[in-house]
């Protein structure tokens, strides 16, 4: 995902994170209240209760993030997520602009950000029946088949790809698939969109093709496409990305805080590395994702995301985050390529250039951009985490990402570049320095 433009309506809402120990009134999560407002709570806190009034402003307040059992664990309660919440505007008028501001001073609150839409131009990618061959080039540049002498995959690590879902049915996919969940809900959606935008629902079905290309790059079989690179672990699709057709291109669409509750729900379904071919540029008012990578980080999962597609130095989240592996895209020569986002934050760059793999209708084709990079080294952490594990041991997330910075074939003189961080992934390496450690 790329920079913001174009975005459709949604009903304006604002986040509020409470300080620790402030007493607020009970309140549903948002879900329950989609379809049914009867049960809906109009007040949260009195401070922020009299503010809203003062402004003539009702609202819906709702829990923006659910417990992942009955009671919050110690790591939702030290990552906020107990007392992060969803104020929805009743009626359909704009967040007055002082509103957000005035919250913030009050003692109670913590922090406060507006709930934003981001939509960006998908890569399109080129669909062509070929071979099984077709691209092997990519898939030699990691030294796949090298690496797949140690491992191919573990039925037990699962690989979460937040998404525009997968092509449930493609059968390059089917047989790795777990349950996934679908967290598209826009509100007021336009005529323009593709397929299913409202509602949430556990069908996490691709209209744009997007998810189920980058997809086939982590666990595709290898029927009529290059194997992927963890055929035999398990993938569980989560949609957050929406689609619109704007004249010939697509476009991803999504809810930020909706990500935010797909990266939340991967975690907490058991994900042991999250795909997040996507990104959204800071434009103030708290990071992007900040509290859910934060939660991920405590919980031992691994995220793993596109740097960005405008050939600029600049930064996306959630790839902005230090404890998240951020991927650039190379080309045919292994050089950064030319549309590749860069900067610091950059931790490896992967083949990104006319990537072969599956599609919408259980067909292939060809694309090109980070988004096809990232799942490389997404899949190259979960096939470090299948081989500790035939070993009876646990990677942990630190130790895969040490792993690959101190595999990856450098670029130019320096231990890190400027656009390629620490260098190409080179996984036949990455897994030798494990066989090692694991000795």
């Amino acid at each position: 995902m790329g920079r913001k433009f174009g975005v459709p309506a949604v009903r304006p809402h604002f986040l509020v994170q409470m300080k620790r120990d402030v007493p607020v009134d009970p309140v549903p999560h948002w879900t329950e209240i989609l379809s049914d407002k009867t049960h809906a709570s109009e007040t949260l806190q009195p401070a922020i209760d009299a503010l809203l009034s003062r402004y003539d402003l009702p609202v819906w307040v709702t829990h923006e993030y659910q417990p992942r059992s009955g009671a919050w664990s110690k790591d939702e309660i030290q990552t906020g997520l107990d007392r992060t919440y969803r104020f929805i505007l009743q009626k359909g008028s704009d967040i007055p602009p002082r509103l957000l501001e005035d919250i913030s001073f009050l003692p109670v609150v913590e922090k406060v950000r507006p709930g934003e839409i981001v939509a960006a131009e998908l890569p399109q990618p080129r669909a062509e029946a070929l071979s099984s061959q077709t691209d092997q080039r990519s898939r030699d540049a990691i030294y796949l088949d090298e690496a797949h002498r140690y491992s191919q995959g573990d039925k037990e690590i699962v690989v979460a790809v937040l998404d525009t879902g997968v092509w449930l049915t493609h059968p390059e996919l089917a047989n790795s698939l777990t349950n996934g969940f679908d967290f598209v809900d826009i509100i007021d959606g336009h005529d323009d969109f593709i397929g299913d935008y409202l509602g949430l629902d556990a069908s996490p079905d691709d209209s744009a093709g997007h998810g189920t290309h980058v997809a086939g790059i982590i666990c595709g079989t290898g029927i009529a496409m290059p194997m992927g690179v963890v055929p035999k672990c398990r993938l569980m699709p989560v949609r957050v990305l929406g689609t619109m057709k704007r004249g010939e291109r697509l476009v991803g669409a999504g809810l930020v805080d909706n990500i935010n509750a797909g990266v939340k729900w991967a975690v907490d379904n058991g994900a042991h590395v999250i795909n997040m071919s996507l990104g959204v540029q800071h434009t103030g008012g708290g990071l992007p994702h900040q509290e859910v990578v934060e939660y991920a980080a405590l919980k031992g999962v691994t995220i793993v995301a596109a740097s960005g597609n405008d050939g600029q130095e600049g930064v996306y989240y959630p790839g902005g985050f230090p404890s998240v592996i951020t991927v650039g895209a190379e080309d045919f020569d292994g050089k950064v390529a030319a549309f590749s986002t860069y900067g610091t934050q950059v931790s490896l760059v992967a083949p990104g250039t006319d990537i072969y793999s599956s599609y919408l209708n259980s067909d292939y084709a060809f694309s090109s951009g980070t988004s096809h990079a990232t799942p490389f080294v997404t899949g190259g952490v979960a096939l470090m985490k299948s081989f500790a594990r035939s070993r009876h041991r646990q990677l942990t997330d630190g130790q895969a990402k040490y792993i690959l910075k101190h595999t990856a074939d450098k670029v130019g003189s320096g231990f890190k570049d400027r656009k390629a961080g620490y260098g190409r992934l080179n996984l036949s390496d990455a897994m030798r320095l494990l066989d090692h450690s694991l000795n």
